[in-house]
């Protein structure tokens, strides 16, 4: 009987553990898709390629994470 309380009480506190799935974009021929190293910074940032600095999380309105230009 106090397993079924357990139980509910284990899905509602770890429920909110699980991570955004990366969309995954097309990319340029000739460029290898790496995936990503760390997690999301934050909502709204997704994962891009950069001509100079490779693959990266980037945000339409932040620009890219670790202050690439």
């Amino acid at each position: 009987m106090k397993a079924i309380p357990l139980a509910i009480f284990l899905t509602l506190c770890l429920s909110g553990c699980a991570l955004q799935p990366v969309a995954r974009h097309p990319v340029t021929p000739g460029i290898s898709y790496k995936q990503p190293t760390y997690r999301q910074p934050g909502p709204g940032y997704s994962w891009q390629y950069h001509p100079r600095q490779g693959w990266g999380w980037r945000h339409p309105t932040r620009g890219w994470d670790k202050g690439w230009k």
